[in-house]
């Protein structure tokens, strides 16, 4: 958790406990029908509040006017960690354009994806099986196709002058059997499609490379302005100076021992020949 993110969840939970000044956290939980242990952990940081929870404690205490400005200081907390839950109940074809806002904002972007290939260079069909394996793990909204339209209009981006991609995966990324072979023969043709791109600067990181890192979770950097990773439970985004200039230095880690050109090549068709074998 991004300590931007955990003094800010703080920071909301004292001002929780404030509000609650003359009532007793028993007599407020019984109040609102809550387990006494909920009214501790919001108000130490230990549990993020959602709205309703906000409004709720809000009236309970007698503070109704309060509701707004709690609202306010949930959305500050979530404008750094956004929740899968929150953001997919509308589906995925909005998280999908919001993301393309930041691209059209950018002209340096650097990515590393340990996994999967990265979303812009995905073919449709692939991204339709990840599309459809999030939506049954978040149990969101199944708007699958309009999600991978959105992402493969996002992709146009990669034609024009004057933006930059440097991306670099994992080995492990061409391999991993997130769709079925013919659809991950078709990605990894794609792949191979994108190594003469002048826009994209494509590296893998083979299996054998030694690392001054250990590779972990996938991230995109914007500039230097900001920083968006991935958890299973949330997104966060980080826009502090300290915290992009450490996701560039893992970046850059990452990168020196990634391969490129020629030798990218290889690894693609390695990868193409263990699909049919």
């Amino acid at each position: 958790m991004s300590t931007v993110f955990q003094q800010a969840r703080v920071a909301l939970g004292a001002r929780l406990r404030e509000l609650r000044t003359g009532v007793t956290g028993r007599e407020l939980a019984a109040r609102l029908g809550w387990p006494q242990s909920k009214v501790s952990k919001l108000e130490t940081g230990r549990q993020t509040a959602n709205a309703a929870d906000l409004t709720a404690w809000a009236e309970a205490t007698g503070h109704a006017e309060a509701s707004a400005e709690l609202h306010a200081r949930l959305s500050g907390l979530e404008s750094h960690t956004r929740s899968w839950r929150r953001q997919l109940a509308g589906g995925h074809r909005p998280v999908q354009d919001a993301l393309s806002v930041e691209y059209e904002r950018s002209t340096t972007l650097r990515a590393w994806e340990g996994a999967m290939v990265v979303g812009i260079l995905q073919t449709p069909d692939y991204a339709r099986a990840i599309f459809r394996a999030y939506a049954d793990l978040q149990h969101s909204p199944r708007d699958t196709e309009a999600a991978v339209r959105a992402r493969i209009q996002r992709e146009e981006i990669l034609y024009r002058p004057g933006r930059t991609f440097h991306i670099v995966m994992w080995e492990a990324a061409l391999h991993a059997r997130v769709a079925p072979a013919p659809v991950m023969a078709a990605q990894l043709d794609r792949l191979v499609g994108v190594l003469g791109m002048d826009t994209v600067h494509l590296g893998i990181v083979p299996f054998a490379s030694p690392v001054r890192i250990p590779p972990a979770n996938a991230f995109w950097l914007y500039d230097q302005r900001l920083a968006i990773t991935e958890d299973w439970h949330a997104e966060l985004w980080l826009d502090d100076t300290d915290s992009v200039a450490t996701y560039r230095r893992v970046w850059d880690r990452l990168a020196q021992a990634a391969v490129y050109g020629p030798a990218a090549h290889h690894l693609l068709a390695r990868a193409r020949t263990a699909l049919d074998t």
